[in-house]
């Protein structure tokens, strides 16, 4: 059927030179698949489930970081306090005389800070809905120059985080990285 045949018989131009097609002509498919076998399906999931498989424990493992970081920021304020007396060559106070210190409920993952003599914070942790951490310490140990507890007068030049000699029980892989000691 030419061109013309197909105009007088009601086919409109769909453009580019074909015809639209409807009543026209039968289009016949060229293909018979219909879409995915089973067993292409079935090897997207596997390779999504192994994928999956790899990944859940190190996002698991950098949540508990995320959250380890907030214990931190909660012990910042005490951190200041301890490394002000310190540069005021003021006498450390005893233990637990800091001025920073919280009994319970001091955040969301913190549930107490106290401080020993020297100026060691410690941090006892909850809220983290997992037996590993739950009840755990975490401690921050202010250090002079030299990498011992700085003496009056003299600045705190760094601070030691999650050494388990100072009393950290949190297992290292679970502290971020600026906290292993």
């Amino acid at each position: 059927m030419t061109l013309a045949a197909k105009l007088e018989t009601g086919c409109r131009l769909a453009g580019q030179g074909q015809v639209e097609t409807g009543n026209c002509s039968p289009m016949r498919r060229t293909s018979n698949q219909a879409g995915f076998t089973i067993i292409e399906v079935m090897g997207v999931i596997m390779i999504m489930g192994v994928l999956a498989a790899l990944v859940l424990p190190t996002i698991r493992v950098n949540t508990v970081r995320v959250k380890m970081s907030e214990v931190l920021i909660q012990l910042s304020s005490c951190r200041n306090m301890i490394s002000e007396v310190y540069i005021s060559a003021g006498d450390p106070p005893l233990s637990g005389e800091w001025g920073c210190e919280v009994t319970s409920g001091a955040s969301t993952y913190v549930d107490s800070i106290t401080t020993d003599g020297f100026g060691k914070i410690t941090a006892s942790l909850r809220g983290f809905v997992d037996g590993r951490l739950d009840t755990k310490n975490l401690t921050l140990m202010p250090l002079d120059n030299t990498g011992s507890a700085p003496g009056i007068g003299s600045a705190v030049r760094r601070w030691r985080c999650g050494l388990p000699a100072d009393g950290t029980d949190v297992p290292p892989q679970y502290l971020p990285s600026s906290c292993r000691g």
